[in-house]
Order: structure tokens, then sequence, then C-alpha cells
């Protein structure tokens, strides 16, 4: 027994992390965009949003829909600043995914309104369902939208989450298809996770590429050293099964042992100095994978702003321009 799980070691670490990759020489670059990391980080989110739009150029946006800023009241929702991202977009012509349910990017991952906190779980869900066809129905004609996300890493235990469903998250994926037919995006850690369970829930697999985090259970800065290779290998073997793998959170903003706005720039730089940034570009064209949204543009803009800080607006620059 203990020869047969050595040999499917063996071949496992074959398989996945021997090897060189094929780069990819046309990346396609977009940034995710959430109003709450914006206020979080004190700056104007129209502003901020307008920025990477107009002065970077910005056309992909992954844009997180936070359930708790459109429905603050029980059936009252508010679709005004939505609106108007969707509306900005469409203008320049920009390609638009909406991140829909109750876990979607940015802390604290859950994002469920205060009124729907005591409800039990089938009340919950139920609410969720209701609040995705609302955004569903008033966006699936948008000329900017090109996908959806429905959840964030439903299969990570991370966030400040009430509860995990994988059945769930299968009913949410058939509940948008029957409303809009555009391909639907479940993501996934890039690091801790063969993809697999993602990729048979979704049209279109999207992974994290994440290479230097603090390690909050162990208090350290954890280095991911995972080969290029790691990564293109679980694409192709998707792209076999007719999946498509994009890049949905390429680092591009400090993972420190304090929130960023409670951080030092020095304790900034230990996960995110320029260098880090070039390095976690270059390695995601290693990977093979033709399309990445940045972690980070609105840290970039807080930067330039707020901080003296303009290199990661400008390295952005080069590759949106």
């Amino acid at each position: 027994m203990l020869f047969v799980l050595i040999f499917f070691f063996l071949l496992i670490i074959g398989c996945f992390f021997i090897g060189s990759s094929q780069p990819s020489e046309d990346v396609e670059w977009g940034v995710n965009y959430s109003v709450k990391q914006t206020e979080f980080l004190g700056l104007d989110s129209k502003q901020t949003y307008l920025a990477l739009l107009d002065d970077l150029k910005v056309r992909k946006i992954k844009i997180s829909v936070h359930w708790d800023l459109i429905e603050k009241e029980n059936n009252n929702f508010d679709f005004s600043d939505l609106d108007w991202q969707v509306q900005e977009a469409e203008k320049r012509g920009a390609e638009i995914i909406l991140a829909v349910g109750m876990k979607v990017p940015r802390w604290p991952e859950c994002h469920m309104p205060d009124w729907a906190r005591n409800m039990d779980k089938k009340d919950q869900q139920d609410r969720i369902l209701r609040m995705i066809g609302k955004v569903v129905n008033r966006y699936k004609d948008s000329s900017s939208l090109v996908s959806w996300q429905v959840e964030n890493e439903v299969f990570l235990n991370f966030g400040a989450c009430p509860w995990t469903d994988a059945g769930f998250l299968k009913k949410e994926v058939d509940f948008v298809k029957n409303i809009d037919d555009k391909p639907i995006i479940i993501t996934e850690s890039g690091e801790l996770s063969l993809w697999l369970r993602s990729g048979m829930v979704g049209d279109i697999v999207g992974v994290t590429t994440y290479r230097k985090v603090w390690q909050e259970q162990f208090k350290y800065y954890l280095s991911y050293h995972l080969p290029a290779v790691f990564y293109e290998r679980r694409a192709n073997l998707l792209k076999f099964f007719g999946k498509k793998v994009i890049g949905t959170e390429l680092q591009a903003e400090p993972w420190c042992k304090y929130s960023i706005i409670n951080a030092s720039i020095d304790e900034q730089m230990t996960t995110m100095d320029i260098n880090h940034f070039r390095e976690n570009i270059e390695f995601a064209r290693k990977t093979g994978i033709n399309t990445f949204y940045f972690w980070g543009a609105e840290w970039w803009y807080w930067m330039k702003e707020e901080q003296n800080h303009p290199e990661y607006w400008e390295e952005a620059r080069y590759l949106f321009q």
C-alpha cells in the first residue's frame, strides 16, 4: 500500500510540476474593482473607477456586486452605483464581469446584509437567489457584460461566512443560466486546488495567483514557490474537457500582517514592492494562461494619490496602453 501511495505521489509530481511551460505572448489584462475597497482606502469610488477607465485605459473589469450594498433593506434594491459603473463601461466599449452571490471578492468575502443574518439557511438562500435574479435580469442585455461570476472560491474555507454549500452553488449556476446564456465563471484557489470541482460546475474556471502572503495561522510570510508549469498543466487538463481557465486574481497589492491602511509602507513592501509587482506579471505570462485580472488596482490609485508612490500605476499603464 505504501508503495502505491508513493507511486501516485511521484506521478502527480511528474505530471504537474516537472518541465517548463510555454509562456503566453499575448496576455489580455484586466482589473478587479470593488466599491468597498475604494471606500476602505478612503478614496472616491467614482473617481477611482474613471481613472482606471480613462487614465489607464483598462478595458476588462471584474466588478464585485456586494449584496449588502445593493439591498441594505429587505427587498429594497438600490442599483444606482452599479448602474453607473455599467453605463460608464458601456460608453467606452469596456468588457465587464459581474460577480454575484453571497460570497464575492473582498473581505469579509461573504457580504450578507444585517437584516438577513438571523434567518435560517434556507431563507437566506431564497433571498440570495432573489437578489441574483434581480441583478441578472437588470444587466443581462448590457453591451459590456461578457460573463457572470457566481460566488467566489466556494470550495476554499476562507472568509467570515455563515455556511458553505456546494449543492447550492450548482443551484445558483442553473438559476443564472435559466435567465441568461452568457458563460459562468467559477473561481478556485490557484495554489491549493486542482480546479476540477470548479470545472465541473462552470463554463470558465477562474483562479487566483498569489506569490507571497502573510500566513496568520503560523505568523510568518509564506512564499508560494510553485512553478508556472503547475498552472499550465492544470489549465491544459481542463482545456481537454472543454473548459477555459483565466486568472481572476493576480496579486498586485500587499497581503501583509496588518490591513493596508494600518501597515507602514515598509511593511507593505514586504509582499509587494515594485520588483514583486513586475515578477508577478512575468510569472503570469509564463503560466501560458492568456487572461489575467489584477488584484489591487484600487491600491495602485491609493499609492499614487495618497502615498506619493505612482510607480505601480505607471507600470500598469504600459500594460494597458
